[in-house]
């Protein structure tokens, strides 16, 4: 089979599955790791290998960058505290004890060999978690939390991973060049990453071309990223720098027509890189089984076991302390920031599923050293991190519903009521505008009287929302108004269509009428 067939049969396949997942009302990423891993038993299935470079260089920019760019800074900067303690903290606490834990139940894997396993397994992948959470409703706060972990925990991560090669090829590893490694790759990649989006700012603000912008979005995540790496900076962080940076000065230096392409064109590109992404990690058991002796199986998957339950309770074990002991010993935080449920703390330290990072890097470990001997314990070191990452999204995957239900945790509304807020000032300001143009006499008392109508009409449905907020659920309009007017557009469309049909209209004047219904149909419940 050729590679263009097996790629588009994959993409295929992710349709299939997140259909199903839909159907079963199962987060997705789950869902395509099973469907992968039941595929790659098929017979005369040809192997689908795993390119680190693929993943590094291209999938996992693409992936960064749209995340960072829709991040919230002022959620970013809020629990900046905690994400870094997750992201840097958490990452490294995990990679010392899968360390310990590794050497001691695998004599045969060297210290430098078992910090890079813990290295590799360490950084969650929020993907899956966030896929439930949005589903389902959690407080905002949480979202923010691992959303923002997730775009930095990769570069500790990774930088981790790179001492502990180091230390395995040279045989010696310096804690202080180590520090100051980091701090370089950590400030050289945001510095970078800030430099790249003001040029960026700077072209998009000078266009008003939507498919050349979008391109140009397109490659911004790569031209943060690659430079980075060159420089041995940080290219995780440039790229999350320049997509925090773009997307706080987006909504003034890109057009309305624009900004509507550029949202519909990056939730493809998600969808599609992380349907790809976790299908492939699904493929990938066989060959990794293959590297494995069969009489030393049943030891591995033991030794799998343990390591996936130390993953798991070291982040249980990182995040209680880390949530409590700053405010108890700080009464400034402590009135700042009030101590936070024991029931969110649960979900955070639940919600730590790991992802296609962590089996990349286990995949771009060298197979051999310089010297030419064979790089030790590889291949428990890839199926250990297949383990961890098999059982993480599985387990606590499919168990993270059902927790957040039995604890009783709820959406808080945060966001809605701000947006609603936003929109109530944001009518009156143009209401007195619009009552200003009338003094001026510039316009027709009609156009003016119509327009004045129109935001009227929507204070009023706005106002309602705020006195019936539980009906409306973060919605612009009551329940009653949506279906009324989704009953309107209906009737509409079904008007349009039988008047293409009956040669009255060509298509291209259907598709104009078209997207204005569904601009007036989206408006109703937002994005």
């Amino acid at each position: 089979m050729h590679e263009s067939e097996i790629i588009v049969l994959l993409f295929a396949l992710v349709a299939v599955l997140a259909v199903l997942a839909h159907r079963l009302a199962l987060p997705y990423p789950i869902v395509l790791v099973i469907g992968g891993l039941a595929v790659s038993f098929l017979p005369r299935l040809p192997e689908v290998k795993l390119n680190p470079n693929v993943v590094f260089y291209f999938i996992l920019p693409a992936l960064l960058y749209p995340a960072a760019l829709f991040t919230s800074w002022r959620d970013f900067r809020r629990n900046l505290r905690m994400i870094l303690l997750l992201a840097i903290g958490l990452v490294l606490t995990t990679t010392v004890a899968v360390a310990c834990i590794a050497h001691t139940i695998v004599p045969t894997l060297s210290w430098a060999a078992a910090f890079a396993l813990g290295a590799i397994v360490s950084p969650p992948d929020a993907v899956a978690a966030t896929a439930i959470i949005r589903r389902l409703g959690v407080p905002h706060r949480i979202q923010a939390i691992l959303e923002g972990e997730s775009l930095v925990n990769d570069a500790t991560a990774l930088v981790a991973l790179q001492f502990a090669i180091g230390a395995l090829v040279t045989g010696t590893f310096s804690p202080s060049y180590a520090a100051a490694r980091f701090v370089w790759a950590a400030a050289a990649g945001i510095g970078f990453g800030l430099l790249v989006g003001a040029a960026m700012r700077w072209v998009q603000s000078h266009l008003d071309d939507p498919p050349i912008q979008i391109t140009i979005s397109l490659v911004t995540p790569f031209i943060a990223y690659l430079p980075a790496e060159r420089l041995h900076a940080s290219g995780v962080l440039a790229t999350v720098a320049a997509g925090i940076f773009l997307g706080w000065h987006s909504p003034l230096m890109i057009s309305a027509r624009t900004r509507l392409q550029a949202y519909a064109f990056w939730e493809t590109i998600m969808f599609l890189l992380n349907g790809f992404v976790f299908i492939v990690i699904g493929l990938q058991l066989p060959g990794i089984l293959r590297t494995l002796n069969r009489e030393s199986l049943t030891g591995a998957v033991v030794s799998a076991i343990i390591i996936c339950a130390t993953v798991i309770l070291v982040r249980f074990a990182w995040v209680a302390p880390t949530a409590y002991l700053p405010r108890l010993l700080g009464s400034k935080l402590r009135t700042r920031d009030p101590i936070p449920s024991w029931r969110h703390i649960v979900i955070v330290s639940w919600a730590g599923m790991r992802g296609v990072v962590s089996l990349a890097a286990a995949f771009a470990l060298p197979l051999a050293l310089s010297n030419g001997r064979p790089f030790p314990g590889r291949d428990y070191i890839l199926f250990f991190a297949f383990s961890v990452i098999l059982a993480t999204l599985v387990l606590q995957g499919l168990t993270l519903p059902l927790l957040i239900r039995k604890l009783g945790i709820t959406h808080d509304g945060e966001t809605d009521e701000e947006e609603r807020r936003a929109r109530l000032e944001a009518n009156k300001a143009a209401i007195e505008s619009i009552e200003k143009l009338r003094a001026n006499g510039k316009f027709s008392p009609d156009a003016i009287g119509r327009l004045r109508a129109e935001y009227d009409e929507r204070m009023e449905q706005l106002e309602l929302c705020a006195q019936n907020p539980d009906d409306c659920r973060g919605e612009i309009a009551t329940p009653q108004y949506q279906r009324l007017q989704r009953e309107a557009l209906r009737v509409e469309r079904k008007t349009i269509i039988r008047l293409r049909n009956g040669r009255v209209i060509n298509d291209d004047a259907l598709r104009r009428i078209q997207r204005d219904l569904d601009l007036a149909e989206a408006r109703l419940t937002g994005p």
